[in-house]
């Protein structure tokens, strides 16, 4: 408190005290107020018993009900207590004036009501006008001008009669009187007894006030500047359908927009998505109704407001349910179940929506798309389904420019937008199947769809603008992956589908396949029956393949005849025997076991992959009088000619060992054919099968007929490994092969055979083609390279005929 430099007075006095909440009354000034309080009411009917003089004091706190001694400024007013009104409600409504500035040196007594002693501070009558105090005055008057300009609470006549005070503690006073300040910067103005003190603390607090009054100012005026645009939008408006209105014109372009605003206003998407839209909405509404840009901005705006953005499917990742719908829906294919669990788990671990990019690759019928199906179903999400197959075009996955006629977003988008969540399970389906020409590469364009490090800002030519597909779960499927470009390739896991054995085939059959064609044929109940024997006459002797569409197929042919005999009313049930299943499907189109019956020369039989699955492939060799012509038949493709070549040089090397003559290439021709001529052929996996019928067509050696082998052959006779073991062992287990030939480096891709196919077919891993011959030939003749394989080899014969230029049989 600063007091330095003026007299105090030295007679002390006692007055009630009357605690002020949130207010503070200063010398020279007059205001009324409400009280309410017990002890406030007992000390103001105290002062006006007496002499009507009170102490007003302010709480530190205004929250505190009851406040002690120490909840009190020592600082406060001596005032008179003017006039008093007894309120119905109970409280007083007291007038009081400020009279000079009182320290409170002593509390009396605080129980019934405050009673203070105080020392009193007389403003002096005469300040003398220094430099300091006049140059504050004047700008404290200064920003008191500015201030009632700005905060217009003020009248002018107040302002005028504060300004006119010429004693400069009292206008100080006036001054902070009118201020809408806090208690404590109040009571700050109320301590400074010195005057110079007081200007300058009131000089900081008018500078602070007014910066806050021009900053309202400022925000007000760019807040009522939005509001008159706004209104003069709305006035607009209101103009232009009151004249379409009086033109007819009802359904205008207005009623578009109108519509088009409101979709927008109920679409969650982002702010950068939602200024785009609304920037069109805009330019759509400029457009004269009768040009056609209305119609391409239009489809524009309908295509973003379409598209989920931040739509979010509430998946559900319950490895028990995905494992119970899986099992469900279909039977077998473990190791693939197993992997797309695994992926469901750590769905289920993670908040992570996106996951690998899966291709489902195997032959047509095994269920690839019905497994994607599944994979949606157990997660609870969208299922979405894009065909790749024929797609020429770039634009099919990146969208048309707009700038063309009937332009639109890619198959990608378009997909999206039939999900209408961000979320969904997308599948894309026959991936391999897609091809590239003068239009652009569809291929390259979706490695920017499945690369996880580029597919967060997916463009499309259409929509113009980075759209996110990193939570889509997306799963391909392809027959040959090998068709499938290298990079893209990599974008994805591959999971193998191979095909399936006959007893699946039967258990598929009966749980899902003829149930099926029941229903669709209103066969219920007994109307058809058909026994397990009967199934599998059809699986053997009707259908050739990995999957199960011709099955399935033949089952609705056999559905429909029985259909037809119930409508007929010649039968109420029919019971479908052998006899009877020819008679609808006709005579067994395909001989189960089509292996050789019998031991023959240069016939041998080979095991193929092909996008059907695995296939049996007989290699037949026959020597013919000639000049050394090596002849191949049956559509053979580049790779597989080169391993009949390897496969004759194989022999020559081996030539004294087989008891060939050195020339014997030179006197005859070898025609190597492999049947089904019509059916393109390629790979290396048949190096060894054509080494072994060359061998057993040049030694007149018979081949075991119940021996298959598969394998590629190098000059040295090596056999290195081969792919798809798996479906060329399916193959020869449904041609009833008992023994098969692998390369031994493919005895690790044994696990993935079927148990039941090795619980039947014997597998035997061979390294080297000696090991093969010894394996697949009657009599090895490699063992009778010192010897006579028998009294006269037929190459004597043939050599000593004059036709072939005689000479002997051999050195």
């Amino acid at each position: 408190m600063a007091t330095e430099g003026h007299s105090v007075p030295e007679t002390k006095d006692v007055y009630p005290l009357l605690p002020l909440r949130g207010l503070l009354v200063f010398p020279g000034m007059v205001l009324h107020f409400d009280v309410g309080r017990p002890k406030s009411v007992r000390a103001l009917e105290q002062a006006v018993s007496n002499d009507h003089l009170i102490v007003l004091a302010s709480q530190e706190d205004g929250q505190v009900d009851d406040p002690s001694s120490d909840d009190l400024y020592r600082v406060g007013t001596l005032a008179r207590v003017k006039q008093m009104l007894k309120l119905p409600n109970g409280t007083i409504r007291v007038l009081v004036e400020g009279l000079k500035r009182a320290v409170v040196r002593e509390f009396i007594s605080e129980e019934e009501s405050f009673t203070v002693r105080v020392e009193t501070y007389d403003e002096p009558e005469e300040v003398p006008t220094t430099p300091a105090i006049e140059a504050m005055r004047r700008s404290v008057t200064q920003q008191f001008e500015q201030y009632v300009r700005l905060s217009r609470k003020l009248d002018l006549d107040t302002y005028a009669t504060v300004v006119d005070m010429s004693h400069p503690g009292q206008f100080a006073d006036a001054v902070a009187s009118h201020l809408p300040l806090k208690v404590r910067e109040k009571q700050d103005i109320l301590e400074a007894f010195d005057i110079e003190k007081r200007l300058e603390r009131l000089l900081q607090i008018l500078s602070d006030e007014r910066e806050v009054l021009e900053l309202e100012r400022k925000i007000h005026q760019r807040v009522r500047k939005q509001m008159e645009r706004t209104q003069k939008e709305y006035y607009l408006r209101e103009q232009m359908k009151a004249i379409q209105r009086e033109l007819g014109d009802k359904e205008g372009r207005q009623a578009e927009v109108d519509e088009l605003r409101e979709k927008l206003a109920a679409k969650p998407m982002p702010d950068d998505v939602r200024d785009r839209v609304e920037k069109e909405i805009a330019r759509l509404e400029r457009i004269p109704p009768a040009s056609a840009e209305g119609t391409v901005v239009r489809n524009y705006i309908e295509w973003l407001l379409a598209l989920p953005w931040l739509e979010v499917a509430k998946s559900t990742a319950d490895v028990a349910r995905a494992e119970r719908i899986l099992n469900e829906e279909h039977y077998g294919l473990d190791k693939v179940k197993e992997r797309i669990l695994e992926f469901i788990a750590v769905q289920a671990l993670t908040d992570k929506q996106a996951g690998p990019i899966i291709c489902l690759a195997g032959p047509p019928g095994v269920g690839k798309t019905s497994l994607a199906r599944s994979i949606a179903k157990s997660l609870k999400r969208p299922f979405v389904r894009v065909s790749l197959g024929g797609v020429r075009d770039e634009a099919e996955i990146r969208g048309h420019r707009r700038t063309y006629i009937g332009s639109m977003p890619g198959r990608i988008l378009q997909g999206m937008r039939q999900a209408g969540v961000i979320n969904p399970v997308f599948l894309l389906d026959e991936i391999d199947k897609m091809a590239s020409d003068f239009r652009g590469d569809p291929a390259s364009a979706m490695l920017e769809v499945l690369d996880p490090e580029q597919n967060h800002a997916f463009s499309d030519h259409y929509i113009e603008i980075p759209y996110d597909l990193s939570n889509v779960l997306f799963i391909t499927t392809a027959n040959n992956i090998y068709q499938i470009p290298a990079p893209l390739r990599d974008r994805m896991e591959i999971i193998q589908l191979s095909g399936y054995t006959e007893i699946e085939k039967l258990h598929i059959a009966r749980e899902h396949l003829l149930p099926k064609q029941r229903a669709a044929h209103a066969l219920r109940g007994d109307r058809i029956r058909i026994s397990d024997d009967v199934l599998l006459e059809i699986i053997r002797h009707y259908t050739r393949e990995a999957g199960l569409r011709q099955l399935d197929r033949q089952l609705a042919a056999v559905c429909r005849k029985v259909a037809r005999t119930v409508a007929a009313g010649e039968a109420k049930r029919v019971t479908v025997t052998s006899a009877v299943l020819q008679s609808y499907l006709g005579p067994h189109k395909y001989e189960f076991g089509e292996m050789e019956k019998e031991d023959q020369v240069g016939v041998v039989a080979g095991l193929a992959w092909t996008e059907m699955g695995g296939d049996l492939l007989l290699v037949e060799v026959s020597i013919v009088p000639g000049s050394g012509k090596l002849v191949l038949t049956g559509q053979l493709g580049d790779v597989m000619k080169e391993s009949a070549q390897t496969a004759l040089s194989y022999v020559r090397s081996r030539s004294r060992a087989l008891r060939l003559p050195p020339d014997f290439h030179e006197k005859v021709d070898i025609h190597i054919h492999v049947p089904e001529g019509a059916i393109p052929k390629d790979g290396p996996s048949a190096g060894i099968t054509m080494a072994t019928a060359l061998v057993s067509a040049l030694t007149h050696v018979k081949v075991r007929h119940d021996v298959a082998m598969t394998g590629e052959i190098t000059l040295r006779g090596r056999v290195l490994p081969i792919g798809g073991l798996k479906e060329k062992s399916l193959a020869a287990h449904r041609a009833g092969i008992r023994t098969i030939l692998i390369p031994k480096g493919n005895v690790k891709d044994l696990d993935d055979v079927p148990d039941l196919v090795k619980s039947e077919v014997e597998f035997i891993p061979v390294s080297h083609m000696d090991e093969v011959l010894r394996l697949a030939l009657v009599d090895n003749p490699l063992d009778h390279a010192g010897g006579s394989l028998a009294d006269e080899p037929w190459w004597a014969d043939m050599w000593s005929d004059s036709r072939f230029g005689g000479g002997e049989a051999h050195q």
